[in-house]
């Protein structure tokens, strides 16, 4: 339930209300606007007589917000969310678009530096690069999957990293990792969820293949619940009949998304689509539909690359997409 409340109500007025609402054990959200307070109610509101609000003095109007996920929802929440990530400044949300870019898997602390220079020169925000997996056998890395150089690269290109946490057991690796990500097969996985809520970093929150933007957005509910308001939904391709890619990349999921939640939107061309010579284009429509960033899989000789490598684009067609986005770019 929103209630949204007058232009002219007094802090005192708003305190006493919220104070009646957490005697009835319900959480009470506060999102000041430019001219009104929301206060969204979280817990069983079915015994609040919505009619008797409204003839509040202090009350505008009440909504019942009907889909299952509160925290996540735009009704609750109507400003967009924006992350800070890191201590360099990088925001994701509202007017600040980013890039993160790199390879799946890097094979030394040399090669992913040096890679990391070039992206960040031609414009890449944040840095990945470790725990990479794919669908098929792959390789593996050692035990921490090259968190650590990830973020020595990082650090030596000024930029904040980002890493996928595999499992629960991993987590101790990420202490300097600035942005966990939550891969495509652990989006329902509710126990690392409720984990990362607790976590104090940004989350990355990838759409399943099989996965509805409802549950994506169930998914996102269960890490703002635990008490973690910095989560970033991706978009990354789902399991239609094509063969022609990898996964069918649902560029609508973007305004969407937007429409139903405050929460920062960003897509992975790269992992959607598997091939290298489509990313460019994907991506700069994935910018025009209002993404609010980009995930680019890069390597400096894609051939070569351990991981992903059909997918990785090399670091000139990287500075051509950058340029391409300029256009959309708030």
């Amino acid at each position: 339930m929103v209630v949204i409340l007058k232009e002219n109500t007094t802090k005192k007025q708003k305190d006493d209300l919220v104070s009646w609402f957490e005697g009835q054990g319900l959480k009470v959200h506060e999102s000041e606007g430019e001219y009104k307070t929301i206060l969204g109610l979280v817990g069983d509101v079915d015994g609040v007589d919505k009619d008797m609000l409204e003839m509040l003095d202090i009350v505008d109007r009440v909504t019942r917000i009907s889909e299952p996920y509160k925290h996540a929802n735009r009704k609750f929440h109507p400003k967009d969310t924006v992350v800070t990530v890191g201590d360099t400044g990088v925001k994701i949300g509202g007017d600040h678009f980013a890039v993160i870019a790199g390879p799946v898997l890097a094979d030394t602390e040399e090669e992913l530096t040096t890679l990391a220079g070039e992206l960040k020169e031609a414009g890449a925000d944040i840095l990945m690069g470790a725990f990479g997996e794919r669908s098929t056998v792959s390789p593996r890395d050692d035990e921490t999957g090259g968190v650590e150089r990830l973020v020595k690269a990082g650090k030596a290109a000024g930029m904040p990293v980002v890493a996928e946490l595999l499992g629960l057991d991993q987590l101790r690796y990420f202490s300097d990792v600035d942005v966990i990500e939550v891969g495509q097969r652990n989006m329902q996985n509710y126990e690392m969820l409720r984990e990362l809520g607790c976590a104090g970093k940004p989350v990355v929150l990838r759409r399943g293949m099989a996965n509805t933007l409802e549950e994506l957005l169930l998914s996102a509910e269960r890490i703002l619940e635990a008490g973690n308001p910095d989560v970033i939904l991706c978009e990354r391709g789902i399991r239609t009949f094509e063969q022609y890619t990898r996964s069918t990349f649902d560029v609508s999921a973007i305004p969407v998304l937007h429409q139903r939640s405050h929460l920062p939107v960003i897509a992975d061309p790269s992992s959607a689509l598997g091939n290298a010579k489509l990313v460019r284009p994907v991506a700069d429509a994935a910018a025009a539909a209002g993404a609010d960033g980009l995930v680019i899989e890069a390597a400096q000789d894609p051939k070569k690359a351990r991981i992903g490598g059909a997918a990785c684009v090399d670091p000139e067609t990287f500075r051509e997409i950058m340029e391409d986005i300029e256009v959309f770019i708030p």
